[in-house]
């Protein structure tokens, strides 16, 4: 008889005292379902007009990405074009691309991949937030919603799915998230991170020229909509606002020939754009009980975010700002100093020193509210570390070697560990292979990293907070239910 070859990830979960929730799976959509329900949602050619924009509309939200295929390398270099995805969904092993894509499957490999629960994200639904037409974006979204409630429901127990939310504007945010939670009985959700948005004064003067031209709202900066209400609905509903969003064809990540220059820290660049204007907006703040999760991005930009944070107070609070006021410059010291040192530096120039341009002596450029920090209410240093660190919460693939940043006390300030949750991105080119996940996640307690301690948080501990953090009851009726229940009385 031949010997059942248990796998390294199943292992590693029997040696532990605790479960292991996955905080960002993924399912790969079998297409006609979903599009089976967009056209009985939309109605009438809603099928064949979302096919087309979401090439448009990944066009316009990724930097042109999918044009990219049909242009030859000269056409793409002359129009600048960023390189999209490419294999992007594991082929070669056929069992877990039919394991993401079908939920009976999965649910019944969960143990190979020391997996007790997973909250999963769509694929080909992320992008349904970013559609320009709002028409096909909104129909897109319900049935990307319908869909994935409908196939996992009879394994809530182990399989949590994610609603996709567009956020283009606050009402249709509401309403979406009103009916997936509502009507759909979902209780996790993924809102868009960003929306793209026309410079007014290039659409008014250059249309043609106007998708080239945007700006990026993150919602709780500078937007021309406020969007406090959608985050008092996720608080009324009892949800963790998370976010997915991706950030290739940004800045530097643009390039037309390299997927792999474009993917690194995209995630991540995102996810920083909406953290820190969730913390500059003070949202933070006005909404206390909330938790936000960034995915895939991993911790280490949080780490780099936080201490930042800190940093930029101690040299930028209002008090502090008085080393910089171009009042408080002493003049005549100043000018009496380049006389005796300046030679031939200033020699002769001195008395055009006044209306140089630049940061000289006249500069007195400010906003009028010259206190960044003013919407957070902060006062001093621990209350950076009290509006940051409860509240955000990241996502960090299973091989990431920088998950360690998560629980580096030393550096971090405060000592503060950061929300790191464990994140295996099944169903996408990150995960050759599905059993390994737990099992490459374990291997920096394995290599003296972290600690068990440190494992126990990541995969236990911080998705429980997050999670449970807006719904006591998100576990109810799951297989950890009475693990989290002892956990939250006892910590």
């Amino acid at each position: 008889m031949a010997t059942v070859q248990i796998s390294k990830s199943k292992q590693v979960r029997a040696r532990l005292s605790h479960p292991v929730i996955d905080s960002d799976g993924h399912t790969v959509e079998f297409e006609p379902g979903v599009m089976e329900r967009l056209h009985a949602i939309g109605g009438p050619g809603i099928v064949e007009r979302y096919k087309t924009k979401r090439m448009d509309g990944m066009a316009s939200s990724l930097g042109g990405m999918l044009n990219w295929h049909r242009l030859s390398p000269e056409e793409r270099r002359d129009q600048r074009l960023t390189v999209p995805p490419w294999w992007a969904l594991p082929a070669k092993n056929t069992l877990d691309r039919a394991t993401s894509m079908l939920p009976k499957l999965l649910y019944e490999r969960l143990d190979e991949m020391g997996i007790d629960v997973s909250v999963l994200y769509p694929t080909f639904g992320l992008l349904a937030p970013h559609l320009d037409d709002e028409e096909i974006r909104r129909a897109a979204c319900r049935a990307f919603n319908t869909y994935h409630a409908d196939i996992f429901r009879e394994y809530g127990d182990r399989l949590i799915p994610v609603a996709v939310i567009p956020m283009h504007t606050p009402q249709e945010a509401m309403e979406e998230l009103d009916h997936a939670v509502n009507t759909l009985g979902m209780k996790t959700v993924m809102l868009a991170g960003h929306v793209l948005r026309p410079v007014p004064a290039v659409a008014r003067t250059t249309p043609e020229a106007a998708r080239f031209a945007y700006w990026l709202d993150t919602f709780c900066l500078d937007s021309d909509y406020d969007y406090d209400p959608v985050w008092a609905k996720c608080v009324e509903l009892k949800v963790a606002p998370t976010f997915h969003s991706a950030g290739m064809g940004w800045g530097s990540r643009t390039s037309t020939s390299t997927y792999m220059y474009n993917h690194i820290g995209h995630f991540g660049a995102a996810g920083e754009a909406l953290c820190k204007a969730l913390f500059f907006g003070g949202v933070t703040q006005r909404f206390p009980t909330l938790k936000f999760a960034f995915l895939e991005g991993g911790t280490s930009w949080g780490a780099d975010l936080y201490a930042a944070l800190l940093a930029r107070w101690d040299k930028r609070n209002p008090e502090a700002l008085e080393n910089y006021n171009p009042a408080n410059l002493n003049v005549e010291q100043l000018l009496d100093l380049c006389q005796r040192y300046g030679g031939r530096v200033t020699e002769g120039k001195l008395d055009l020193l006044a209306n140089a341009s630049g940061a000289t002596i006249n500069t007195k450029a400010a906003p009028a509210q010259k206190n960044d920090f003013w919407r957070c209410n902060i006062t001093k240093r621990e209350d950076i570390r009290d509006l940051f660190v409860p509240h955000f919460y990241f996502g960090c693939e299973a091989d990431d070697p920088m998950n360690a940043t998560a629980f580096n006390t030393t550096a971090n300030p405060f000592g503060a560990k950061l929300g790191a949750v464990y994140s295996s991105d099944i169903g996408h080119w990150d995960v050759p292979d599905m059993t390994e996940v737990t099992e490459e996640a374990y291997e920096l307690v394995e290599h003296g990293v972290i600690t068990e301690e440190h494992f126990r948080d990541f995969v236990f501990t911080n998705p429980t907070t997050l999670w449970t953090g807006m719904n006591p009851d998100f576990f109810t009726g799951t297989v950890v239910e009475q693990q989290v229940k002892h956990l939250l009385a006892t910590t």
